[in-house]
């Protein structure tokens, strides 16, 4: 039995149906243009009709531009006296005995007394050289005996820690003596103001202890 005759047949028929179906396209031209966001195209068909179209094609959106980020300016810690390094002192009580916490009522007391005030501003829980301060003279019991019967003391704490923090109403009598004191936010301070309410010296943190900070006092207030 021979198949070769039939096999010829089939594919003698099958390329001419490809060729048949192609015939369309091998008997047109197309011509295509693009400019900007333009297509233009032309067909010219075997038959010599033209065919032409025209596609806008939309833009591609533009990237929204990203400002680059800017630095920051670091905060400014509060200023402090540069002391040796050495290891942190205990905290010792917000507001020694004997320290009025009211600046008007230090006032007061001041001209009524014919007494210098001595105004100090600490950071108990945060101001290393606040506690040192307090250790070293405030609360020492040869200062107070020497105050005792020549200053009005006045003591302002400004704490960090939420444990540790003001009754409101003392805050706000802390704030408004340090609006009037303490505008650069200095810490410690030690403030001397007259009987009649004249500041008349401002210091930081002075080592020695009483001795060298009675000595201060002196220079600032001779009578004292």
């Amino acid at each position: 039995m021979k198949l070769t005759p039939a096999f010829g047949t089939a594919r003698t028929l099958a390329l001419g149906l490809a060729l048949l179906s192609a015939a369309p396209v091998l008997a047109q031209k197309t011509t295509v243009k693009a400019k900007n966001d333009k297509i233009k195209t032309k067909t010219t068909s075997a038959t010599g009709a033209v065919a032409k179209s025209k596609v806008t094609v939309a833009a591609a959106p533009v990237a929204a531009t990203v400002a680059a980020p800017q630095p920051t300016t670091p905060m400014v810690s509060e200023p402090q006296v540069v002391v040796a390094a050495t290891a942190a002192p205990a905290p010792v009580a917000a507001v020694p005995a004997g320290w009025l916490t009211d600046l008007d009522a230090a006032k007061a007391a001041a001209k009524a007394a014919n007494r210098p005030i001595l105004a100090v501003f600490s950071g108990s829980d945060w101001c290393k050289p606040c506690i040192m301060y307090e250790q070293e003279v405030f609360a020492k019991p040869e200062f107070m005996a020497y105050a005792k019967d020549k200053l009005v003391l006045a003591h302002f704490d400004f704490p960090r820690l939420k444990k540790n923090q003001l009754p409101a109403a003392q805050q706000k009598m802390n704030d408004a003596a340090a609006a009037q004191l303490n505008r650069e936010g200095d810490f410690p301070l030690a403030v001397v103001i007259s009987p009649e309410g004249k500041v008349l010296a401002k210091t930081g943190y002075i080592a020695g202890g009483p001795a060298a900070f009675e000595a201060y006092l002196k220079k600032v207030v001779p009578t004292l």
